[in-house]
């Protein structure tokens, strides 16, 4: 009897440290889960500011506005427009029509 009882008795201990080593391991998991759901919050976040950012840096108007300023690039018009044919030699370009002849050219 004494021998059944000192198994049941060591089966119980067995069961007790697994019982606690479960119940770590599931805290552990769910403290883990908890910063990976606040890291994805905060990284959400900053993706939308970004986003809104990126939106403000690309308007037409600044984008033509430092191509100006930093490029030093201008509208094309047809008097600074240069022609190439298919051989590579340019081409005269066409005049710009006087502004009396109503823009026609």
């Amino acid at each position: 009897m004494t021998r059944i009882s000192l198994v049941l008795l060591l089966a119980v201990m067995a069961s007790a440290m697994y019982l606690v080593h479960t119940q770590y391991q599931s805290r552990r998991l769910y403290t883990e889960l908890d910063r990976a759901v606040a890291e994805s919050r905060r990284l959400e976040t900053e993706h939308q500011r970004l986003q809104v950012e990126k939106r403000a840096q690309a308007t037409p108007l600044r984008v033509e506005r430092l191509a100006r300023d930093k490029l030093h690039m201008r509208t094309a018009t047809p008097a600074i427009t240069h022609y190439v044919t298919a051989d590579g030699k340019p081409v005269a370009a066409p005049l710009a029509a006087p502004a009396a002849a109503g823009g026609r050219r």
